[in-house]
């Protein structure tokens, strides 16, 4: 295990020796200077990093209370923080001699970037989708096509994430020696969780070292929303020995947790295997993964990463849940307050956050990683208020 008791390599022998194959790859370059060279370089010239640390003063004002600041990756290239993991993994991937990049997505922010990236490097894509979720991102979906990417519709189960993660998984080993699996969340089997983290960590890096710039101190909360959760783990890693920050997951509540149409994984669940690793899923009444939702794509997972997992044991980081109608609800207000449209993910922590900062000094600063730009969100947004847009 990797994490504590959480994490491993939970796989058939065709697939774990690929994932072996990954590891030693990556152990092989992860601290080789001219990797991370190349790395540095693609996040500054071609992603946009450091990317902003925002203070909101308007919401702050609003809610009254503690200060409040956006982590800005929805101003990376592409509109997210899934970039930043993207770029390291490809790289990883043409140092190994592959020729293609196999992808899973929910909300489609991953998809956009691994198609992205694999134009960038010339690399054939493939990325594998649910079929509810290609209906909800449609736009997300023409974007991967018009990168050069074939998109899989997967109609297996409930059409969403998990579906398109086991499909993904079947495309991969059919083709093992010329593919590379690029997981878009701290999830799967041992490298992937420490991989995908280590990829991500330079959001809170980022965080800690322009705070210590403009306010000459550390934040008293990290919040950020939590599906897979890379977001939050690359938000939460650089701070997890910093006992004085509080560090905050927030996942969706979907319509309530008193019913079945939800994606609290770590407010209901109980440990299992998913996809290769050892973590928190939600289970139903026969033991089985159970079914989620989530008006978010990015976050109707029924897993988690094992390194959440292991963070929620420890009690190093709360996890707290929000309703649809509460992200909408942010994410409404943050475009009216502040001029920036998030991610309807990136809305639930948000909303969490709006119910904090009138409980806090307002000598304390809460800083909230914005993950993505709600653009791709608008439709779906209009569509739950009662308006219809014309195409």
């Amino acid at each position: 295990m990797e994490f504590g008791s959480f994490g491993g390599q939970f796989l058939p022998d065709q697939i774990l020796k690929a994932v072996k194959k990954v590891e030693e790859a990556y152990l092989k370059y992860k601290d080789d200077a001219d990797f991370k060279q190349a790395y540095l370089d693609y996040l500054k010239d071609y992603v946009g990093r450091p990317s902003l640390l925002y203070e909101a003063k308007r919401t702050s004002g609003y809610f009254g209370g503690a200060r409040l600041f956006f982590k800005r990756e929805d101003l990376n290239h592409t509109g997210a923080h899934k970039i930043n993991n993207v770029i390291g993994q490809a790289l990883l991937a043409k140092r190994m001699g592959m020729k293609k990049l196999i992808a899973e997505t929910g909300a489609g922010q991953h998809g956009v970037a691994t198609a992205t990236v694999a134009a960038l490097l010339g690399m054939e894509c493939e990325i594998h989708m649910g079929y509810v979720d290609v209906l909800k991102q449609s736009l997300n979906v023409y974007r991967m096509e018009m990168l050069g990417a074939k998109v899989v519709a997967v109609h297996e189960g409930l059409k969403t994430l998990k579906e398109a993660v086991d499909s993904a998984l079947v495309a991969w080993a059919n083709e093992l020696d010329t593919s590379f699996y690029l997981i878009g969340s701290a999830v799967g089997p041992h490298p992937y969780p420490t991989m995908v983290r280590d990829f991500q960590k330079v959001i809170g890096e980022e965080i800690k070292t322009q705070l210590k710039i403009a306010e000459q101190c550390l934040p008293d909360y990290v919040i950020a929303c939590v599906g897979g959760g890379s977001n939050a783990i690359g938000a939460f890693y650089d701070f997890i020995k910093d006992e004085s920050v509080k560090l905050i997951g927030v996942e969706a509540a979907g319509l309530g947790l008193e019913t079945k149409k939800h994606a609290a994984t770590m407010t209901l669940g109980e440990v299992g295997v998913i996809h290769g690793m050892k973590t928190y899923v939600l289970k139903d009444e026969d033991g089985e993964i159970s079914e989620v939702y989530s008006i978010s794509a990015g976050l109707d997972y029924p897993g988690v990463g094992p390194e959440h997992s292991h963070l929620k044991a420890t009690n190093r980081v709360r996890y707290e849940s929000i309703t649809d109608q509460e992200a909408i609800d942010a994410f409404m207000l943050t475009s009216k307050l502040e001029g920036i449209i998030p991610a309807i993910e990136s809305a639930h922590a948000l909303a969490y956050a709006y119910k904090l900062i009138p409980t806090l000094p307002k000598d304390q600063i809460v800083v909230v990683n914005l993950s993505g730009r709600g653009d791709k969100d608008v439709k779906q947004v209009a569509r739950y208020l009662g308006h219809t847009l014309v195409d």
